[in-house]
């Protein structure tokens, strides 16, 4: 058998000849050109990322790299190209990357593997995926380089997943073929995920985490029937496991099965967070006998002053609409900590109880509570506002935000709190001020790049300066299917229909989310893909019936 590692390199070279020109070509265009400050060139990177130019800063970055012949620089080069889906230049600084570090690294492999798949190169993108599943970087790193090619080569990528899964190249380890089996399924490629199920249940017999696979795939694919009968065989094994007893349940949970996922968690020993989980279970069922009876059990070990017990009893106490006995749980709590939640959760009670002055003079109370700390008086300003939310009294919740900041002026939870409810109450202006005012405090905060590039995007036509804010947030966090999703948005926005449709099906791929199957459907609908785009219009309601982008997207499209 050939050393994988000298395989690699003869690899790499030709996948330098085949997207980069030539390793000479990636250096030699260095010496055409005028002379560059490497730390201006540098400078002028950081600053285009910061403004979220993403091209600009990749080309200032491969510019810094070939005048230092730094591969730090190229590599940054390489992966900003790739967030901005500039393939060519992508390819050049992947090129100038391997010319200053021809000894490849896992992540250059994969890097290489990812752009042979997105142009195109079967034959070549087929060599790099057993070399990098021969070399160190493994299963994960042919892993990422599909997935870096979901959204323009689906049916490419699907292709080599089923060749690799053919040819016996996965190593029998049963978390690569869950990944590959997920990506599969994601892909749609029902042979794919049939030739998988095959070969995981001849190499892992016996292996609960299959048959739970299974039912994942089944449910997935709608076969909810098929995905049930496989579950009951695992619940014996999984009163001896309690990892495999909360997948078990978590399977249950989604297939709306909720009832069953509590019963199979009240198997086996208990703690804190398990009786937490199936009071929220039985609360989402509708089941208040079950309730009672969780609640009765607890009960049973109520002499025990242990603080998180007597938060526990008094949320279960509060589900089942025992008011009187919840309050009395919460004042039984001891502890600093354990009494501001406590006395967080009564005024919640309270308001239940149609007692709204008393539950809004307990969060002033809070509030003004010295002995607590920032967090939670900033809470006690948080429900505040949620309440008076739930009142419909917009100018109360408002007020509650305003005292709130200017108790605490740069809490960062409270300005993405209100900028939500600007968002919700179409003052978008104002949402926009907050959100910009945590930029100034955070310039990186992901959370607050994404949903202001978000919002411009939905409720303005500032696109450009969206696609910006957004870019800067992908620079962060690539993998993250929100921003992937408002990625995918804005570039429907600014008519590039096709690429919206590559983003937004490898954000679902990564998360099922009612917001992303609403735009996904409404970029179909406006590629007259209709019948495809009310699958998703139907998925999104299932997830979320009352969801805000599924009700836009089905008034602008009419479906």
């Amino acid at each position: 058998m050939p050393n994988p590692h000298l395989l690699s390199r003869s690899l790499l070279l030709l996948v330098a000849l085949a997207i980069g020109g030539s390793v000479a070509a990636a250096t030699r265009s260095a010496a055409a050109a005028p002379p560059v400050d490497p730390l201006e060139a540098s400078l002028a990177g950081e600053f285009a990322l910061q403004g979220g130019k993403l091209p600009d800063a990749a080309r200032a970055y491969l510019a810094a790299a070939r005048a230092a012949r730094d591969p730090v620089l190229a590599a940054r080069a390489t992966r900003i190209a790739l967030l901005a889906d500039e393939d060519a230049l992508a390819r050049d600084a992947w090129a100038v990357w391997h010319a200053l570090a021809p000894v490849a690294t896992p992540e250059q492999q994969m890097v290489a593997t990812s752009l042979a798949l997105r142009g195109g190169h079967k034959r070549l993108a087929r060599r790099e995926l057993q070399a990098l599943l021969a070399g160190t970087g493994g299963w994960q790193a042919s892993l990422a380089a599909l997935l870096g090619a979901v959204g323009k080569q689906p049916v490419l990528v699907g292709d080599m997943l089923g060749e690799l899964i053919d040819a016996g190249a996965l190593p029998d380890e049963l978390p690569a073929w869950l990944g590959f089996g997920g990506l599969a399924q994601r892909l749609e490629r029902p042979d794919v995920v049939e030739r998988i199920m095959r070969q995981v249940v001849a190499r892992f017999p016996g292996e609960p985490r299959v048959a739970l696979l299974r039912a994942q795939l089944s449910r997935e694919a709608g076969n909810l029937d098929e995905a049930r009968a496989v579950l009951p065989p695992l619940e014996a094994p999984a009163r001896l496991s309690p990892s495999l007893r909360w997948a078990l349940a978590g399977e249950y949970e989604a297939l709306g099965d909720t009832g069953k996922a509590a019963q199979v968690l009240a198997t086996g020993a208990q703690d804190e967070t398990s009786f937490a989980q199936r009071a929220a279970l039985l609360d989402k069922a509708g089941d208040k006998a079950g309730l009672d009876a969780l609640y009765a059990e607890l009960k049973r070990d109520a002499t025990d002053p242990n603080p998180v017990r007597r938060l526990l009893l008094g949320q279960v106490a509060e589900l089942l609409e025992r008011y009187d006995e919840a309050l009395a749980w919460y004042a039984s709590a001891p502890g600093q900590r354990a009494q501001g939640i406590a006395r967080l959760r009564s005024a919640n009670v309270l308001h239940a109880m149609g007692r709204p002055p008393q539950a809004y003079a307990e969060l002033r109370a809070l509030q003004a509570d010295a002995a607590l700390d920032e967090d939670a008086r900033r809470d006690a300003y948080m429900l505040e506002a949620e309440l008076h939310a739930k009142d419909k009294q917009v100018d109360a919740e408002r007020d509650a935000f305003a005292r709130g900041l200017a108790a605490q002026p740069d809490n960062i939870d409270l300005l993405y709190a209100r900028a939500l409810m600007w968002e919700r109450t179409d003052d978008i202006a104002r949402a926009e001020a907050d959100l910009r005012r945590i930029l100034v405090i955070a310039p990186d905060n992901v959370a607050a790049l994404n949903a202001l590039g978000y919002t411009l995007a939905d409720r303005t036509r500032r696109y450009r300066e969206a696609l910006e804010l957004i870019d800067r947030a992908r620079v962060a966090e690539p993998g993250n299917a929100a921003i992937i999703d408002s990625y995918g948005w804005v570039l429907f926005r600014l008519g590039k229909t096709r690429a919206a449709l590559e983003q937004l099906r490898r954000a679902y791929a990564q998360q099922k989310d009612p917001d992303i199957a609403s735009h996904l459907g409404q970029v179909l609908w406006v590629l007259g893909q209709r019948e495809e785009a009310r699958r998703y219009f139907e998925e999104a309601r299932k997830l979320e019936p009352g969801n805000r982008s599924l009700q836009r997207a089905l008034q602008d499209t009419g479906a």
